[in-house]
């Protein structure tokens, strides 16, 4: 009997803004634990919410970006429930009328193209953050989340296979991330993922009990948790157990490389929804739809495209600069001033990527300037430094912020174009190794690569490598 996997992702985007949905409170990532509250968030006896506009006009912006439906009218409502991160008990969320309706997103798994449907997008406020200290017989909790405005996007159960289930988010990701509506940074808890999966016989239509992968914030533990939770129904099902899957919340224990089953998961009828009486119904007008049209960027989709394109870059190439915003406008700033585009997209791709991954930056903090970084690849094609001594070069600048010519100058690693003084170099690379002339002309073609090493070192790698390799070739001829 052949199975397949059913898969839907519900996923917390918390939105750009400065301020908290229902509060002035700042939004700040890192501040001191429970600095960013007051008693509104807090939910204390007596205070109201007033929602924030901005929360509307991005929300309105990401079902624009998806193709959804915006709803002119919705509402905010309460789901009751209580967990010690929530100090209200209740969380104001949407159900009934939601934000956005519909919409999709297009993805390519192996050369395969799907288009996975959504079912909604609404707005809601995070919760809080428990933390739970080793050793301690109690947990803390830091309520500076609480009141962070966030978008819930529902998608179908259109994905078939974790492979699906990542591509998805990682598109979701870089749409969210281009517009400006959130900025994704998963290790911080921007962008984080709730996921279903049921396995069924191929062929059925039929959605069977489905569990829920909670709280996933990287594309990896994504990919590991589903799978894992894939092994497991897939086992159950094989040897006719499949009664024991329950319709429940289980955690990824990344630790133990398995899920771990949480509580039952909740109906919509549990969470005992009624209109929240403290705000009024939400009136989208057309001019916010029309402004969210033309806020919209170019979308990771095209601009890959174009880069392929328009700069010539292998597609792998481009994915990669796409993927994240920051770089990708990096390495069009460094093109825009002059920078050849296969190389300058070598640098970002090489040195760039390497140094941010040994500095654990991110792209948006690089410290080499696009029209620095074209200075230097300048002197490259200018003959005045070596690509090796470039790269010893960039990775001064990097650390330092100094300009190339500076770290040149200081280093001493200008190239050596004159032929003269090559020449000299290469007469006493070749009266020292006299072996290697015989062998040479013997045939060992490979003596010249040997003498050409001897060369680079002997310069420190400052001999213009055509220069010296011309010369090399003249003077072994001749002897």
């Amino acid at each position: 009997m052949a199975f397949e996997t059913v898969i839907g992702l519900e996923i917390h985007a918390e939105l750009h803004t400065k301020s908290k949905i229902f509060c002035s409170c700042s939004t700040e990532f890192g501040a001191k634990p429970n600095a960013n509250t007051c008693p509104i968030c807090l939910g204390l006896p007596g205070t109201l919410p007033v929602l924030n506009e901005e929360v509307v006009n991005l929300a309105v912006k990401a079902g624009t970006a998806l193709g959804c439906k915006i709803n002119m009218l919705n509402k905010m409502d309460r789901k009751n429930y209580f967990y010690p991160d929530l100090p209200k008990a209740y969380q104001t969320s949407q159900f009934d009328l939601p934000m956005c309706s519909g919409g999709q997103v297009d993805i390519e798994v192996d050369g395969q193209k799907r288009s996975v449907r959504l079912n909604r997008i609404h707005i809601e406020e995070d919760a809080g953050k428990l933390v739970h200290v080793e050793d301690e017989d109690i947990s803390y909790i830091d309520y500076n989340r609480v009141g962070v405005p966030l978008i819930e996007i529902v998608s179908e159960p259109d994905m078939r296979s974790v492979d699906e289930a990542v591509e998805f988010l990682r598109t979701l990701k870089g749409i969210l991330e281009f517009s400006d509506i959130s900025d994704c940074r998963m290790e911080q808890g921007s962008l984080r993922c709730d996921a279903n999966i049921s396995i069924r016989e191929v062929g059925s239509d039929k959605l069977n009990t489905k569990v829920e992968l909670k709280n996933l914030n990287s594309f990896k533990e994504l990919q590991k948790a589903l799978e894992k939770e894939e092994k497991r129904q897939l086992e159950l099902y094989s040897f006719g157990e499949q009664f024991k899957i329950k319709q429940e919340t289980r955690r990824w224990d990344a630790a133990k490389g398995k899920t771990v089953s949480m509580r039952s998961k909740e109906e919509a009828h549990d969470y005992r929804y009624f209109p929240e009486p403290d705000l009024v119904p939400i009136i989208v007008k057309p001019e916010v739809i029309e402004n969210a049209k033309a806020s919209l960027p170019e979308m990771p989709k095209a601009k890959k495209a174009r880069f392929v394109e328009q700069y010539g870059l292998p597609e792998k190439e481009a994915a990669i600069i796409v993927d994240d915003r920051a770089l990708s406008k990096y390495y069009e700033a460094a093109v825009a001033e002059g920078g050849d585009p296969k190389v300058a997209a070598n640098w970002v791709l090489g040195d760039i990527l390497r140094l941010l991954k040994e500095k654990d930056l991110e792209a948006a903090a690089i410290p080499v300037a696009p029209d620095a970084l074209v200075k230097l690849l300048a002197l490259i094609k200018g003959g005045q430094l070596s690509t090796t001594a470039a790269k010893e070069v960039f990775e001064e600048m990097f650390l330092t912020g100094k300009s190339a010519d500076l770290v040149v100058a200081e280093k001493g690693l200008a190239q050596i174009s004159d032929t003269s003084e090559i020449e000299k170099i290469v007469d006493d690379i070749l009266d020292s190794n006299p072996q290697s002339i015989e062998d040479y002309k013997a045939g060992k073609k490979q003596a010249a690569g040997f003498l050409m090493g001897q060369l680079m070192k002997a310069s420190k790698g400052k001999a213009n490598p055509k220069v010296a390799k011309e010369l090399l070739d003249k003077k072994l001829s001749e002897r």
